[in-house]
């Protein structure tokens, strides 16, 4: 890796960000309870990071506090940021996890700052910040803690069940600023999700972690998404997964399609090929070359198919390309009065 030399007093151009000259040594990890995973410990000179202004996201900053994911997901489209490391994109993404153990202290120092504009802070939007990890580490408490503390909002994305650890502390959050909070679940067919995702909880039980968020106050949303084109994008799959979403309580859904970018193509591409191969001549067709994104003509089909059915369930509905979930989030800028015991959400 650009960062295995690291060692006291040493100096690396080429190091990762934060590594090039620091006091310390980067600590490599490995432990019974997480085994074939390496947990490389690192110190980080920053935490919020800026988005650039031409990006597509619906927020401005965010904090990722580790790099690389245990949940494993075949279609995640932050595995080629894994290659900036130098290492793949495929295994070494699911179990050479980076973690930047000094985050919070380093969050809490830039959120003092009187340059801050307490912004929005997305957190959950590179990898997750609640996967296997966090049980270990337990760096998300002090980064909630501290976003409230500066009287940041912030939104929460995640697929791990972990978080129900937090909630106390979300609920605490909740009263001080806005706090959003999203699960994803995509897969709603336990053979699939187990192939496609083999690092994540059930299905079942990131539904019941809905319910338990939604109980302690939350008004939750559900990202439906990727959706797999000859997969889930069915009826009956999208109506199933809909009727499960809202009786755990979700009050709103994003759904969106499939990305396939240059670093995750490979390795998606090499899972189908094992699990359906049936279907590699049809998402050739639908993504081909360097295309990352499905045709403009399937997402409008998507959108006529999913929108009435999840009008029928009576959940609310965003499109992950919708210009209004692009800006929706930038706009809240400020704390307003949450609901007791609740969050102030923004759908």
């Amino acid at each position: 890796m650009r960062w295995q030399g690291q060692t006291i007093d040493e100096a690396d151009s080429d190091a990762l960000p934060g590594l090039e000259n620091r006091t310390g040594i980067v600590r490599s990890v490995t432990t019974p309870e997480f085994s074939g995973m390496t947990f490389h410990e690192v110190l980080s000179k920053s935490g919020l990071n800026r988005v650039p202004g031409a990006s597509r996201m619906p927020f401005s900053w965010t904090i990722n506090p580790y790099r690389g994911c245990s949940h494993a997901c075949v279609y995640c489209f932050a595995r080629g940021t894994h290659e900036y490391l130098d290492l793949d994109a495929g295994h070494d993404f699911d179990s050479q996890i980076v973690v930047k153990t000094n985050i919070v202290e380093v969050v809490e120092r830039e959120l003092r700052r009187g340059s801050w504009r307490h912004e929005t802070v997305a957190l959950g939007t590179n990898t997750d910040p609640y996967q296997r990890a966090e049980g270990r580490y337990k760096l998300m408490p002090g980064i909630i803690r501290a976003l409230a503390d500066s009287g940041t909002p912030f939104s929460l994305l995640t697929k791990g069940t972990l978080v129900r650890r937090d909630i106390p502390v979300l609920v605490e959050a909740a009263k001080r600023v806005p706090v959003d909070v999203q699960l994803s679940i995509a897969m709603y067919d336990d053979e699939l999700q187990h192939a496609i995702e083999p690092g994540t909880p059930s299905t079942q039980a990131r539904l019941d972690t809905v319910r338990a968020l939604t109980d302690a106050g939350f008004r939750v949303g559900v990202f439906l998404m990727p959706v797999l084109p000859h997969l889930t994008d069915s009826v009956a799959h999208i109506d199933t997964a809909l009727s499960r979403i809202k009786d755990a309580g979700a009050d709103h859904v994003v759904y969106g399609v499939l990305h396939l970018r240059a670093g995750v193509k490979p390795w998606f591409f090499q899972w189908l090929e094992q699990y359906r191969p049936d279907l590699v001549s049809s998402y050739r067709a639908l993504y081909p070359g360097v295309a990352a994104e499905a045709p403009k003509d399937y997402k409008k089909w998507l959108a006529r198919r999913m929108r009435p059915l999840i009008r029928s369930h009576g959940l609310y509905a965003e499109a992950e390309d919708d210009e209004r979930m692009r800006g929706i989030m930038r706009d809240r800028t400020a704390p307003t009065a949450p609901k007791p015991a609740a969050a102030e959400m923004l759908f």
